[in-house]
């Protein structure tokens, strides 16, 4: 080890650290600093007793732990001896950068002075050239035990910023990912999303669930939305988003939730899970219980959100699989003549453990993929109230299109209310009363 330390010294100047880089593999409980000043150490203590053998080769081996070894305990020895100086040279592979470790955890601490977060990440960024630099080395004296540069400067400011503000280094799931590029003094800050779980009840129709983009403009304005942008003036997202977005300072908030409903559909009962995504947030620590007022504050009973909680990307991820989870929906639908007893209950013995077979409907062709769909409806419980009229209430797999369960799609339904009973019928209002699968806790 010590040969082919003291090789790569008379080609390269290494400060200690990128030294002992080069044999980071070897020991515990030492820094990649010490490391590098061990090796110089027992370089200078081999050079001095060469020295007083006589042996030329100890001066040289001084000079070059002087010059290219930066070595200050060697330059002082070969003064001593020789009565000779050598000029002090820079590092090849980090150009004297470690020096600023302070200095750049400094400018982080900073930095991150306008977030909240419990934990983070350092990332380095470095010139190509850097890393060659490196990277040829290593091969030209074939090193076994280093590692790479990047490593070492996340490493070490991560210690540093850790030890100052308490917070903790997390590889997986940091809040924030810091990313350093020590060669051109460069700090960007990464704000990792946030993600807060609940449900939500929709209260009043006519309201859809997502940001509805003007059809003629897509978005950017024109007298068909008003200039607004929007075929809608406000969206459960909206609604919801809105209010998060204050608190937490953040640019963009996404919603996803456990399926949807259409425009003039209540989602009644203990609502529908949703997960709010808040993307590049400067606040964390929320209040949920205030976040729960300032929401239903701001959608004025339009929207109600209950039971909020800080949850993760994977609770997005099983909400995003549930659609198909089990509802109850409430259907009201008037005939064009009156409905008897014996049609009602042949319409309960039919759809009751029924297999539907849906072709997506016409009326959502222009945005969804032209296929057949089998959803399953598990109970069906019908009511009357009036000659005319029929309320229906249907448990089923999620994702069954009640409206045309009931008028049959022209067909693309099998079966129907419709084919059933053989009478049109239109739903006056459908309500989602339960989506029964408890999905990521929430």
């Amino acid at each position: 080890m010590l040969e082919k330390a003291e090789e790569i010294l008379k080609k390269y100047t290494l400060c200690d650290r990128c030294l002992g880089r080069q044999f980071a593999l070897l020991g515990y409980g030492l820094n990649n600093m010490e490391r590098g000043s061990a090796i110089k150490t027992l370089l200078l203590m081999k050079a001095d007793l060469l020295i007083n053998e006589g042996d030329q080769r100890g001066v040289d081996l001084l000079k070059t732990l002087g010059s290219k070894g930066l070595s200050d305990s060697a330059r002082a020895t070969l003064r001593k001896r020789k009565g000779e100086t050598v000029k002090k040279g820079e590092c090849y592979i980090c150009e004297g950068k470690f020096e600023l470790l302070d200095e750049l955890t400094e400018k982080t601490i900073e930095r991150l002075k306008e977030y909240e977060f419990r934990s983070f990440l350092i990332g380095i960024d470095l010139p190509r050239e850097v890393e060659e630099r490196e990277d040829e080395l290593k091969a030209e004296f074939k090193v076994e035990y280093g590692e790479n540069l990047r490593n070492e400067f996340s490493r070490e400011i991560g210690k540093r910023i850790s030890k100052k503000l308490s917070k903790k280094v997390d590889y997986k799931t940091p809040d924030l990912v810091v990313l350093i590029n020590p060669f051109e003094n460069r700090i960007e800050v990464q704000s990792n999303p946030l993600f807060i779980g609940g449900r939500y009840r929709k209260l009043k129709r006519g309201i859809p669930q997502t940001k509805w983009l003007c059809s003629k403009c897509m978005g950017r304005g024109c007298e068909r939305c008003n200039w607004t942008g929007k075929m809608y003036p406000e969206s459960i997202q909206e609604l919801i988003a809105k209010p998060v977005l204050d608190l937490t300072l953040g640019k963009e908030a996404v919603l996803h939730a456990a399926g949807r409903e259409d425009i003039d559909v209540l989602m009644l009962g203990d609502g529908r899970p949703f997960v709010i995504e808040v993307k590049e947030p400067k606040k964390r620590f929320l209040d949920l219980e205030e976040l729960t007022e300032r929401i239903n504050e701001y959608a004025k009973g339009k929207v109600e959100v209950l039971n909020l909680r800080f949850v993760d990307r994977k609770t997005v991820r099983e909400i995003k699989k549930s659609e198909s989870a089990e509802k109850i929906y409430r259907a009201v639908v008037k005939f064009n003549r009156e409905i008897t007893d014996e049609e009602i209950e042949a319409l309960e013995k039919t759809l009751n453990g029924a297999k539907i077979t849906q072709r997506t409907p016409t009326r959502v062709l222009h945005r969804r993929a032209d296929k057949i769909r089998e959803k399953y409806i598990y109970e069906t419980k019908i009511k009357k109230l009036m000659p005319d009229m029929l309320e229906f209430r249907i448990r089923s797999e999620g994702g069954l299109y009640i409206k045309e369960l009931i008028d049959g799609d022209g067909g693309r339904t099998r079966p129907s209310v419709a084919d059933i009973i053989g009478v049109e019928g239109k739903v006056e209002k459908l309500d989602v009363l339960k989506v029964v699968k408890n999905l990521g806790g929430l």
